[in-house]
């Protein structure tokens, strides 16, 4: 069995993530599919290292999510303001 701390960041990046996924562009049910698929693949994995940088990976993806999204409102409201 996974270890307990380690198993409180796995939920909680998981469950990060699946928030993040509802403004996802290809909808949250395609987003909600592969998230689950990709935590789904590595659910054996016991090597604290490697849970470790799986998470690390994860909160990576997650910034760059929220990167995409503040970029996507920049643009919107840009547009709304100015010509082009």
């Amino acid at each position: 069995m996974m270890a307990n701390p380690l198993r409180s960041e796995v939920v909680r990046l998981y469950k990060h993530l699946l928030y993040l996924g509802r403004e996802y562009p290809k909808g949250s049910d395609y987003f909600r599919d592969r998230l689950r698929a990709a935590f789904t693949k590595n659910k054996s994995v016991q090597d604290p290292e490697q849970i470790k940088a799986m998470v690390a990976r994860g909160e990576y993806v997650a910034r760059e999510l929220e990167a995409l999204y503040y970029l996507r409102k920049y643009r919107a409201m840009k547009k709304r303001y100015y010509e082009e």
